[in-house]
């Protein structure tokens, strides 16, 4: 099994659901903000920025992709997820969802840096709570 890194969307998020489209507006949003960068520094930067291909397979059923490395030798994949998770807080049920980025055990050093980049740009752009792959816990959003 993999490593996965979470990040949640709370109450101070600047939205509270999140659906796989509103994720791959995210990437795409990513993809052409380095592209931008990279005209503006005269650098195919995009390329360096986001070296990968986004796959959605049918049998995802709309809760998954995956980016596929344009260079196996320094990139495989990154699995991207959304879901929701139950929670219980005095005598009352709420939702809370939440973004999962998987990296496969045959996964690189490089993929494991993208995705911590991606984790983090997405953690910030939602105001989430990113829990990293190794456990500790990056917030994003103004705590009081």
């Amino acid at each position: 099994m993999g490593q996965s890194a979470f990040i949640k969307l709370v109450p101070e998020s600047t939205v509270q659901q999140i659906t796989l489209k509103d994720l791959k507006d995210k990437i795409h949003h990513y993809i052409d903000m380095t592209s931008k960068t990279g005209k503006q520094l005269s650098w195919d930067y995009a390329d360096a920025a986001f070296p990968y291909t986004l796959v959605e397979k049918a049998e995802s059923e709309g809760k998954w992709f995956y980016l596929k490395g344009n260079d196996p030798k320094l990139y495989k994949y990154i699995i991207f997820g959304v879901g929701v998770e139950e929670l219980e807080e005095a005598d009352e049920k709420k939702q809370q969802h939440f973004i999962q980025v998987v990296l496969p055990e045959d996964g690189t050093h490089g993929d494991k840096g993208k995705a911590n980049e991606f984790c983090k740009y997405l953690a910030k752009e939602y105001k989430g709570e990113l829990h990293l792959f190794n456990g500790r816990i990056m917030y994003y959003y103004p705590r009081k």
